[in-house]
């Protein structure tokens, strides 16, 4: 039997791109897929999409910058499942562009959404697993929390924090897995939310050479299926020719 089959995942950002496609293999693999997104349309075809395929998955609208939203779709999981086993912390945006630019509202979107999102995940969760005694976090963070390039200081800031955030959970938390994801460049819409001209440029440049979200979601799929003493504390993967 399936290591994955029958736990109760959370998953935010979960409308496209990697959390997509890691609700769909996950929810095939057995497990029973909680989904928070802010495009609930997108969230409930996802949903539907899942059922129809014979997995279990709900949808819930989300916004990870509000605290209360985060801990609401938790406590409604818990009220449901009675538990939470993993939580997969992946909401994130990336509107990159040179610091010059001052594009201060998108850098304030940047740690809302990719430091407080994953922070916000981890309150709402952590007194659940520690009163279940287990329980996994697993944070996407990036390429970009290990090697820093221009016109994405903010973003790789970002990423670098969800990285330390992480490392910090896993020392505390000696009953919870705590695992990061960083991939390298991978297909999905995160690219659209660049205003910038030249941070556009870059990333159309960055992006000759991706894997595709399902990649990034075989390997989430193989930190949640280790047996529950063995904690994948991180995986990094990138396209096979990427030199970043």
């Amino acid at each position: 039997m399936s290591l994955i089959q029958d736990k109760i995942i959370v998953i935010t950002g979960a409308s496209s791109g990697i959390g997509a496609a890691t609700a769909r293999l996950l929810a095939r693999s057995g497990a029973t897929v909680v989904l928070g997104a802010r495009r609930i349309d997108r969230l409930q075809q996802l949903v539907a999409d899942i059922q129809a395929d014979g997995g279990a998955a709900v949808a819930h609208a989300l916004d990870v910058s509000v605290r209360e939203q985060v801990q609401d779709l938790i406590d409604r999981t818990v009220a449901a499942y009675g538990r939470v086993d993993v939580i997969i912390n992946n909401a994130g945006v990336m509107p990159l562009s040179p610091l010059a630019a001052l594009k201060v509202d998108e850098w304030d979107r940047m740690i809302d959404v990719n430091i407080r999102g994953v922070l916000h995940g981890i309150a709402a969760v952590l007194p659940q697993m520690q009163a279940q005694g287990h329980g996994q976090v697993i944070n996407l963070a990036s390429i970009g929390a290990h090697a820093v390039s221009p016109t994405a200081a903010v973003y790789c800031a970002t990423k670098y924090a969800v990285w330390a955030i992480s490392e910090g959970l896993r020392q505390e938390s000696p009953s919870i897995r705590v695992t990061t994801i960083s991939p390298g460049v991978t297909t999905s819409e995160l690219a659209e939310s660049i205003s910038d001209t030249q941070g556009r440029e870059a990333m159309r440049s960055f992006r000759a050479t991706a894997i595709p979200a399902e990649a990034v979601a075989r390997a989430i799929a193989f930190a949640i299926a280790q047996p529950a003493d063995v904690d994948t504390s991180e995986i990094v993967i990138r396209p096979t020719a990427s030199p970043h």
